[in-house]
């Protein structure tokens, strides 16, 4: 039988290689928010081949707009972007007369989208709250239904840290692409974390329960070779889920989805990946560590006992 469990904190260096480095840039840079939490206002806007005006000019028609803040990025299309803060719709038409001015005409508005700091504030504030009842709710959801194994709180608290896991995978991936592709963090960020956050823990429930069902059936094998027998067990099932159908379908929408899709298909792609991985070297072997409280003996004590 596969032993996986005795390589249980290479698992756990390897989740930190992978999590430490986008934190870290994330803490220097901050959290690389769009308009959807932040308000604000995300123009763009196409120009004839050759009349595109140079960024200098853009900046100061939106500053006799009265608008100071604004960000220039150029696409891969040739379309320009333009984020700054909120636009009232008079702001917007003397901006797109003015750009049409500078060019000479042939401005087209691709697409425009405005939201207030207050809508924005109420986003992230509700994001977060999202999250936090999530986590709650695992811890009482496994809680109860695991009530009849013995020290089924673990269950809760193992599934809440791996899923905690996988949420800093994501936002360490997040960190990753917003300081090498300028990534942000809109509504499609948040979407894709939650989506995270179930698959994480519907994995985490089926290799639990596998161990659940073992723990009444081979009550004579040690709690470790018992943990590692039920991962084995639920390992075909997990690859196949995850690598047969949604992997390989955001692995395309990566590769070949268009500029908008290509940032969340990253995400969730590395996110559920995560959410697997984690189910089988994160959370249980923390179960196993906590059984065993081998805490007790990572600085020499309790060595002796």
């Amino acid at each position: 039988m596969i032993d996986i469990l005795s390589k249980r904190y290479l698992y756990f260096l390897l989740s930190l290689i992978v999590i430490v480095p986008g934190l870290v840039f994330l803490a220097m840079d901050g959290l690389p928010l769009s308009i959807d939490f932040t308000g604000g206002s995300l123009f763009e806007i196409s120009f004839e081949a050759g009349k595109t005006p140079d960024t200098e000019s853009i900046i100061s028609i939106y500053e006799d707009a009265g608008i100071d803040d604004a960000q220039i990025t150029v696409t891969e299309s040739g379309s320009v972007q333009i984020r700054s803060s909120f636009l009232t719709n008079e702001a917007r038409d003397q901006i797109v007369t003015a750009l049409t001015e500078e060019s000479g005409g042939g401005v087209t508005v691709i697409s425009f989208d405005s939201v207030g700091p207050t809508i924005g504030a109420q986003v992230a504030s509700r994001a977060a709250l999202a999250v936090g009842v999530a986590a709650l709710g695992v811890v009482v959801y496994i809680t109860l239904a695991f009530r009849k194994v013995q020290n089924a709180f673990r269950y809760g608290v193992c599934a809440v840290i791996a899923m905690i896991h996988d949420v800093a995978v994501v936002f360490s991936i997040a960190g990753i692409g917003a300081r090498f592709f300028d990534w942000q963090m809109d509504a499609l960020f948040l979407t894709a974390l939650l989506t995270v956050i179930g698959f994480s823990v519907q994995d985490k429930v089926v290799v639990f329960d596998r161990i659940r069902e073992n723990a009444n059936i081979l009550r004579r094998l040690e709690y470790e070779t018992l943990v590692n027998h039920s991962i084995v067990q639920t390992l075909q099932r997990s690859i196949n889920t995850q690598l047969m159908t949604v992997e390989f379908l955001l692995l395309s929408l990566a590769l070949f989805g268009g500029v908008t899709l290509q940032e969340f298909a990253v995400i969730l792609l590395v996110g559920l990946l995560s959410g697997t991985y984690s189910s089988i070297f994160v959370a249980a072997p923390i179960l196993v560590l906590w059984e065993k409280r081998e805490w007790t003996t990572w600085f020499g004590r309790g060595a002796n006992a």
